[in-house]
């Protein structure tokens, strides 16, 4: 191989490595302690919602896979089940999915849900928040929530939850947060 060849194939890997870094970065979950990335997306009424909407309150922001599916119908009915316990804590439990809005309007009537799912079928907000997986040739939201005190910041991640318990996990988080 000449000189030139060599150097060519250098570049290539220099560039490779700085793209594959540069998606690494952006794959990542924004920090606790650090502001909650806002957005706008609609919800099941067809409105749009902010993230900075919810200032001045607790915000559960839950990422779910996919509407009207075993684990996410338990995850939505145990979090609507405790919706007075967050009301107490001053808390708006917001549910985040790449579902088109009349599956979540479809979801919600089904369920009898009465928070907020938000609607992110061009993934901005699941891959602002690192919280996409594959669901067989699609990719989907990441069952992850983040718990953003009233200013906004986030003070708890929640990864790969499990859907029973995670209602009560949360609360249990939020009370603890209250306190400090």
């Amino acid at each position: 191989m000449n000189t030139r060849t060599i150097l060519s194939f250098a570049l290539a890997a220099i560039l490779l490595l700085g793209v594959t870094a540069a998606a690494i970065r952006a794959a990542e979950m924004p920090a606790v302690g650090s502001a909650a990335p806002d957005f706008t997306l609609k919800s099941q009424e067809n409105k749009t919602v902010n993230l900075h909407d919810f200032k001045g309150k607790w915000v559960v922001l839950y990422f779910y896979p996919k509407d009207m599916t075993p684990g996410c119908t338990i995850e939505a009915h145990n979090f609507q089940a405790d919706q007075a316990k967050y009301d107490k804590l001053n808390a708006a439990i917001v549910g985040v999915s790449v579902d088109p809005v009349d599956s979540h309007v479809e979801f919600c009537t089904k369920e009898n849900l009465t928070f907020k799912l938000l609607s992110d079928v061009d993934h901005k907000v699941v891959n602002m928040y690192a919280s996409t997986q594959k669901f067989g040739a699609s990719e989907v939201a990441a069952r992850n929530t983040f718990l953003l005190d009233p200013k906004g910041v986030i003070r708890k991640e929640f990864v790969k939850v499990d859907p029973t318990p995670h209602s009560k996990d949360v609360l249990a988080a939020l009370e603890e947060l209250e306190k400090k």
